[in-house]
């Protein structure tokens, strides 16, 4: 069994039980369809309304009909986020044609740095699809806590980095987590099921 639990009393609170015989209600997919760990039952993704690095506002009932990647960090990371962003990539063009049903969504921890423009130019060196999102602490803030995900301010000397939670969500076309991605999986892993979640 694998439990994760972030953020204060009423947060969403991540659990996943990862079972072999564990099934999401409703859906007929098993942990042995999926590489990622399921959420069961789906749940409803919470709403956001940030501004989009396409300069638009940036909810996600506006990409419903697709499966959604969504996940969290910054621009100025070292490690996770590059290798995270990399692999959502390489899973995409893996994909073909049916990338056009997937659209990755990729939320800034660190709103002091990560306007907009900067978003937009640092997830089209990953992909040109991508759309990030940004806002005022208070707003993102606000939407970690909705999906349990935590961000620490590190301090160090003159700069800062972040800790944050590197798991990505999946999302289904009809705008329920379906599972959760931890850091580390490659990009066969989240083709394998971006593909059974595509064929629903």
């Amino acid at each position: 069994m694998f439990q994760m639990a972030r953020g204060p009393a009423g947060a969403f609170v991540v659990v996943l039980f990862l079972v072999s015989t564990g099934v999401a209600s409703g859906t007929g997919i098993t942990n042995a369809s999926l590489k990622a760990g399921l959420f069961d039952p789906p749940r409803k993704a919470p709403e956001l309304s940030l501004v989009g690095s396409n300069g638009r506002e940036l909810q996600l009932g506006a990409f419903r009909g697709k499966v959604v990647l969504l996940a969290f960090g910054y621009t100025s990371c070292t490690a996770v986020c590059p290798i995270t962003l990399n692999t959502l990539a390489v899973a995409r063009r893996m994909l073909g044609a049916a990338a056009a049903d997937v659209q990755v969504v990729y939320i800034t921890v660190d709103p002091g740095r990560d306007d907009p423009a900067r978003l937009k130019k640092y997830l089209g060196s990953f992909d040109r699809t991508f759309v990030g999102g940004t806002g005022t602490e208070q707003q993102l803030a606000a939407v970690r806590k909705s999906y349990g995900v935590s961000a620490e301010k590190q301090v160090l000397g003159d700069g800062y980095s972040y800790e944050h939670s590197s798991f990505t969500y999946l999302i289904d076309r009809g705008g329920l987590i379906r599972a959760l991605m931890p850091y580390g999986h490659s990009p066969a892993d989240y083709v394998h099921d971006l593909t059974v979640l595509l064929k629903e």
